[in-house]
């Protein structure tokens, strides 16, 4: 029987509403981590939904051939990776129990201008007035929302500061990490570069976890399991789609997650979204959405 991967069927509908949905759930899943911040540590919080993930992980790879999976003759390159996301992983959950939910996920989709910067000395890109232009525009964007929270006005011991920062460097390690998994896949399958993520991941929390360990209620113990199983689910959800269309055809629906957590960040904490993050949130999705199709153009010449 043949290893060859099977070509990819392209349902755009299929994908768009199973990106959708899983934007949706990844939205429920920070609502929960959001609630259990207020009495769990952060690195707390991210080794469950790292461990309570592992296991979905490794069921998907169960479908093929697991131990194949676990074959690779570049294991420093999964630790690089593995770093790079636990990092971005670090700064996302750290600014999700600071900032309002809408801000943080907004701020996180700051990783395609990183891309874009970082693909010069990692990949070798030249990159025109077009693609920065629309990097300057994303960084205006942070700038009208950091503003508009008031992040400068006490200075750097502002904790709506160093939370912006810490969400802008989600999205910088996560621009990392998506560089390295390029690199990466050149001779790795998928599900190599995703099991070894997971499990190196788990690892290295785990090492932290000792330092950080609170015992959770009974009720805190709901919100980390509903945090598991609700990223769970979307992982596979976000999978799927991503292997019903082409990544570029999905790109815009994953900004759906913006329109969910202001949503949520309503319903749940009465959060209404002030002019400022409006603004520098649809100046963020601009520019992603137009290095997108720059890279779609250049893709098709």
């Amino acid at each position: 029987m043949s290893d060859a991967p099977k070509p990819m069927r392209h349902d755009i509908r299929r994908g768009a509403l199973l990106m959708l949905g899983a934007t949706a759930l990844f939205t429920v899943m920070a609502v929960f981590a959001k609630q259990a911040s207020e009495a769990i540590p952060f690195v707390e919080l991210m080794f469950f939904r790292s461990a309570l993930a592992l296991p979905v992980v490794v069921a998907l790879v169960f479908r093929g051939n697991a131990w194949r999976a676990l074959r690779t003759k570049r294991f420093s390159g999964h630790v690089l990776r593995a770093c790079s996301g636990t990092a971005a992983m670090a700064c996302g959950f750290y600014a999700l129990s600071v900032l309002p939910l809408a801000e943080q996920v907004a701020l996180s989709y700051t990783s395609p201008l990183f891309v874009t910067m970082l693909a010069i000395p990692f990949l070798g890109e030249k990159v025109g007035i077009h693609r920065w232009s629309a990097v300057l525009l994303g960084f205006v964007g942070i700038v009208v929302m950091a503003l508009g929270q008031g992040a400068f006005a006490t200075g750097a011991a502002s904790v709506l500061l160093i939370g912006t920062i810490a969400a802008v460097s989600n999205g910088l390690f996560s621009a990392i990490t998506t560089l390295l998994v390029r690199g990466l896949s050149a001779t790795e399958t998928s599900t190599t570069i995703v099991l070894w993520q997971s499990v190196l991941m788990t690892l290295i929390i785990g090492m932290a976890l000792p330092f950080v360990w609170v015992m959770p209620t009974l009720s805190q113990w709901l919100l980390l399991l509903g945090m598991g199983l609700f990223g769970g689910v979307a992982q596979v959800m976000m999978t799927e789609a991503n292997a019903s269309a082409q990544v570029s055809s999905l790109g815009p629906y994953s900004y759906g997650a913006i329109i969910w957590s202001m949503l949520l960040g309503w319903m749940v904490w009465g959060d209404v979204p002030g002019v400022s993050t409006l603004a520098g949130a649809g100046l963020i999705v601009l520019a992603g959405l137009y290095i997108l199709h720059r890279e779609w153009q250049r893709r098709i010449r």
